[in-house]
């Protein structure tokens, strides 16, 4: 499909973000109808009016998938080798994401957060792993203060969310169990918090719900 849809690199974002949307339906349209594998999202009336970032739990490459359709049009803070991939890098960047180079150098912070408040300033909501990397259900891992710098350069609400696909899509695992994955989308953090308050409330709520939902099969 990548190379097929090379020329659409030359043209609009708009093209290449239909494609996106056209991709990851085939692909959560062939998990249920091949696996067995369905989804489904709850809370979305928690989402404040106007701009917001998302701040979500990550066990899956699903949700790197299923986020696109979930939220309109987001721009996802991902790690910056990914844009080196062949073909698929190259999409990435004209969608237009947030690099982060994980080295841990201040410029790299500063690169990122320059590149969230561009893609926020248009509408597009930014989406957030705050614990980095994808956590196998039922594990713990901590989570990264990268995600409270976004949080106060933007200065908007920030929506936790919980899920549970690590019980039917586990990390690096090559076999996906039927099931029906539960996105739960949580009340927002309110702006303007210090660090360790915000830090706190974002992983209590965000772990509280995922153990729940992790028991549901």
């Amino acid at each position: 499909m990548g190379l097929l849809a090379f020329p659409l690199l030359i043209g609009s974002r708009k093209r290449v973000c239909w494609l996106r949307d056209r991709w990851v339906k085939f692909i959560l349209f062939s998990l249920k109808i091949v696996v067995g594998l369905d989804y489904r999202v709850e809370g979305l009336e928690n989402l404040p009016k106007g701009r917001f970032m998302v701040a979500s739990k990550h066990q899956s490459a699903w949700e790197t998938l299923a986020l696109h359709l979930i939220f309109p049009d987001p721009s996802i803070v991902l790690k910056k080798e990914l844009l080196k991939l062949p073909i698929l890098g190259r999409f990435i960047e004209k969608v237009g994401m947030v690099p982060i180079d994980r080295s841990g150098r201040a410029s790299a912070l500063k690169s990122m957060l320059i590149a969230a408040r561009k893609w926020a300033n248009i509408g597009r909501p930014i989406i957030i792993f705050p614990q980095g990397t994808r956590v196998t259900a039922g594990e713990k891992h901590n989570y990264h203060s990268g995600v409270f710098a976004v949080y106060r350069a933007l200065k908007v609400p920030v929506v936790p969310v919980a899920l549970n696909s690590g019980t039917f899509w586990s990390r690096k695992a090559f076999i996906k169990k039927p099931g029906i994955i539960t996105v739960r989308v949580l009340s927002y953090i309110r702006p303007g918090m210090d660090r360790k308050e915000f830090m706190e409330k974002l992983e209590d709520v965000i772990e509280t719900e995922t153990e729940l939902l992790e028991k549901i099969e």
